[in-house]
Order: structure tokens, then C-alpha cells, then sequence
């Protein structure tokens, strides 16, 4: 057997979770929001925007919003008010959002260009705290990204914003512990992707009540 790579197991994933997706209702208006969340780190942009091409190679409008256009180190989860009058209170009546993009200039956060969202079939919001039990009943699926422990994903963020950011993003795992401590997540999650085994596999588990109940968790392979 071939071993897949890191792209290709993200494609499968990506083409299973799409399948449930086109299945659920729509909670937002007439769009479907599909939330990703989970710690830093775990690969939660990548499977995004591997669901954003499977669910558009499928002929659904998708838009996809990372909720790091709006976090920032000092602000990781309480700029929630922006992204709801922004973009899903627009949506949910079937009118497009927009947003002021949050950017870096010399390393500090300022609102930049403006991001305007046209009304999708489906609506993708990645990131920490993308589940909150504040849009909940709005979520037509929740995904729960969760790789390996936290030194990994720490190593993982730091490859990616350089080495610099090391310790803002010590504080910021710190962070994102005590909100999924206090909001739980995880426990509303209908598709958990989970810390893989030896074999590199883990298991797709759909939570009861929201479009699969009684379904039990499914094989589906994840990067290692």
C-alpha cells in the first residue's frame, strides 16, 4: 500500500465531511454555516480549505471566513460582535456581509481592507471559538480539529508565524484552554477529527440530534 500524503488525506476527509454537509438543513437564513473549531495549531485551516474546494467542486457557493481576520493576541475571542452584525445577521436574512479584515502592520493588529461576503449556500467560519455556544443553534455542523498535544500544535504555530511569536503563542494556547474550559466546544461537536494513532488514522464521530443521530463514528484518515 502507498502511503497518501499530507494532501491527499486532507482531500479525503474533506470529500467525506463535504458529503454531510450538503445533507444538513440550513440554520443561517437560507445558508448553511459549518463551523471548525479547536486548538491552535491542529490543521484546521488546511482541512477548511480542503472542504471549501470539495464542496465547490460539488457546485455549492461557498464563502469562507477565518476568524483570524478578527482575533488578535490581546482580543482572542470577545471580537464576536463584529463577525454577528457584520456577517450572519446580513446572511440570515439572505443580504451580504462584510467585514473590516484585521492586519498586521509592523507586527500590530489594525482593521484594514474591507472583505465583503456574498450570500453562499454555505457559509465556512474557521478558527478558535468558530462553535461558540453563542451561535450554536445557527451551526447547521460543528467540526472539532484536535492534532497531537500541545507542544506539537505549539511547534506547528510557531513554523508557521515565525519564531518570534513563540511566546504570545504560549499565552495564547493558555487562552484558548480556559475558553474551551469555560464554552465546551468539543462536547457540541458533530464530527470530531481527532489525535491520530500509530496507523495514522482517527474516527469522524457525529454527535446525536443534529441531522445523524444513531450513526455510529466512521474511519477517516488524518495527517500526521
Amino acid at each position: 500500500m502507498i502511503p497518501l500524503d499530507l494532501d491527499e488525506r486532507w482531500r479525503r476527509n474533506a470529500a467525506v465531511v463535504g458529503e454531510r454537509v450538503r445533507r444538513v438543513e440550513p440554520r443561517l437564513g437560507p445558508v448553511r454555516m459549518v463551523g471548525i473549531d479547536g486548538p491552535s495549531g491542529s490543521g484546521k485551516s488546511e482541512f477548511a480549505e480542503a472542504l471549501v474546494d470539495s464542496l465547490r467542486g460539488r457546485g455549492e457557493t461557498v464563502a469562507l471566513v477565518p476568524t483570524d481576520d478578527f482575533a488578535t493576541w490581546e482580543t482572542p475571542v470577545g471580537w464576536w460582535p463584529r463577525l454577528e452584525a457584520g456577517v450572519l445577521e446580513p446572511l440570515s436574512e439572505g443580504a451580504p456581509g462584510s467585514y473590516r479584515r484585521m492586519e498586521w502592520p509592523d507586527g500590530r493588529p489594525a482593521l484594514g481592507g474591507r472583505v465583503t461576503v456574498d450570500v453562499p449556500t454555505v457559509l465556512v467560519v474557521e478558527g478558535v471559538s468558530a462553535t461558540r455556544r453563542a451561535v450554536a443553534s445557527r451551526l447547521s455542523l460543528a467540526i472539532w480539529v484536535e492534532l497531537t498535544g500541545a507542544p506539537t500544535r505549539l511547534n506547528r504555530s510557531v513554523a508557521r508565524d515565525g519564531a518570534w511569536s513563540r511566546t504570545a503563542l504560549r499565552r495564547w494556547q493558555r487562552d484558548e484552554q480556559r475558553w474551551f474550559a469555560a464554552d465546551a466546544p468539543r462536547d457540541r461537536a458533530d464530527v470530531l477529527l481527532l489525535q491520530p494513532g500509530d496507523d495514522g488514522e482517527i474516527f469522524g464521530i457525529e454527535g446525536e440530534g443534529r441531522g445523524f443521530p444513531g450513526r455510529g463514528p466512521e474511519p477517516l484518515q488524518f495527517p500526521t
